[in-house]
C-alpha cells in the first residue's frame, strides 16, 4: 500500500492587496507519496512558490490559508499549534530555496549553520552534528568535506552553496523535501549536476520530494508524477509518462509545443501560447486560460471548470472532453510540422 507523505485538499491562499484580494493560490488538491517525486510546473506567477510557503507556514503576514485538508503523514498541519509546526520544519519537513546565498547566514561559518539545525531539533550533540555535516556533505559530492565546514558561505561557489542547502535540508531525515526552483541561479552544467544529487539522495533516503519548476527538460528527467498550475490552479495532474505523451488541459499542450524536437520542430519554429496571464485580483469566474486558448466554449465564461479524469489518477480541468482535447493536440502537432 502507498503511503502518502502529504496530502493537501482544496488549499486556498488570498493576500489583501490596496487593488482587492489577490487570488494566488485557488483550491487545489495534490498528494506525494513515500519516495516520490511531484514536480509542480507553470510560468512565473502561477502559484507554485505560494504552495510551497503555504505547505511551510511561512507565507507573508497578509496572506490568509484555508484549505479542507493539509496532512503530513497524518498529522493535521492545519490545528497544528504555532510552536509545534516550527518544531516540524527543518526536522520532519525542509525546503531548499532557490537562490542559497540568501539562505546561509554571511557571518556563519558553514559547519555552524549545518549543526544547528541537527542541535535544534534534539537530534544530538555538537560531535553528532559535525559528524552528521560532514557525511552528508561527502554524500552531496562535495570533496574535502572537513574543510569546507570550516569555511563562510561567501568563500564558496553557486554550486557549492546549493549542494550545502540540499545537506541541511537532509540534516534531521525528513519525510518531505521541498524544493523550489533549486537550479535557477546556477549555470547548465552545474544545473544537471545539481539535479542528479537530489534526485539521487532523494532515492536513496525514500524521502518525498516536490520540485517546483517552470523548466519541462527538469520534469522529464525527475518527476514521478507532475501537476501544472496556471493563475492558482492546477489544471492538470498525472504522471510524468502521461503528462508528456497524452496532455489534455490546451494550456499543457501549449508548453509542450514549445519544447524543441530534433526532427520534428518544423522550420525551426517554435510553439507558442498567445495572450498575457490574466489578473487574480478581484472576483475569478470561469476559465482562466479562456482568453489564451483556441478552443474557447461559452462554457468557459461561467462557473466553476469540471475536472475529468482520464483514469484515477490523471485529470484535468477544462470543458473539452477527452475525445476533443486529441483532436485539438493533432491539429497542433500537424500545423506545428507543416
Amino acid at each position: 500500500m502507498t503511503n502518502k507523505v502529504l496530502d493537501v485538499k482544496n488549499l486556498t491562499v488570498d493576500i489583501d492587496v490596496p487593488a482587492g484580494t489577490l487570488h494566488a493560490v485557488s483550491g487545489i488538491d495534490f498528494y506525494v507519496n513515500e519516495g516520490e517525486t511531484l514536480c509542480i510546473v507553470g510560468e512565473s506567477g502561477c502559484g507554485k512558490s505560494i504552495t510551497a510557503l503555504a505547505i511551510m507556514d511561512i507565507l507573508p503576514r497578509k496572506a490568509k490559508l484555508k484549505a479542507d485538508r493539509m496532512q503530513l503523514q497524518h498529522r493535521d498541519l492545519l490545528t497544528l499549534p504555532k510552536d509545534e509546526f516550527a518544531r516540524l520544519r527543518g526536522d520532519r519537513m525542509a525546503m531548499i530555496f532557490q537562490d542559497p546565498m540568501t539562505s546561509l547566514n554571511p557571518v556563519y561559518r558553514v559547519g555552524d549553520q549545518l549543526e544547528e539545525v541537527y542541535i535544534q531539533h534534539g537530534k544530538g550533540g555538537r560531535k553528532e552534528a559535525s559528524e552528521r555535516a560532514e557525511f552528508l556533505l561527502d554524500k552531496v559530492g562535495i570533496t574535502a568535506a572537513k574543510s569546507r565546514l570550516i569555511q563562510y558561505p561567501h568563500q564558496l561557489s553557486g554550486g557549492l552553496r546549493q549542494r550545502i542547502m540540499i545537506a541541511m535540508a537532509l540534516m534531521c531525515d525528513p519525510e518531505l523535501i521541498i524544493a523550489d526552483e533549486p537550479t535557477t541561479a546556477l549555470d547548465v552544467t552545474i544545473q544537471a549536476q545539481i539535479l542528479n544529487t537530489l534526485h539521487g539522495l532523494q532515492r536513496e533516503f525514500n524521502t518525498a520530494m516536490i520540485l517546483i519548476t517552470h523548466d519541462l527538460g527538469v520534469v522529464a528527467r525527475v518527476a514521478d508524477r507532475v501537476a501544472v498550475m496556471y493563475a492558482g490552479k492546477i489544471v492538470e495532474q498525472g504522471t510524468a509518462m502521461e503528462i508528456f505523451t497524452q496532455p489534455n488541459h490546451p494550456y499543457t499542450q501549449g508548453l509542450m509545443a514549445c519544447i524543441p524536437q530534433p526532427g520534428k520542430t518544423g522550420h525551426g519554429r517554435l510553439g507558442s501560447i498567445p495572450g498575457i496571464v490574466p489578473s487574480l485580483v478581484g472576483d475569478i469566474d470561469g476559465c482562466l486560460f479562456r482568453n489564451r486558448c483556441a478552443s474557447i466554449r461559452p462554457q468557459c465564461e461561467k462557473g466553476e471548470i469540471p475536472i475529468q479524469y482520464l483514469n484515477e489518477g490523471h485529470g484535468y480541468r477544462c470543458v473539452l472532453s477527452v475525445e476533443e482535447s486529441a483532436k485539438r493536440a493533432q491539429v497542433d502537432t500537424l500545423s506545428e510540422a507543416s
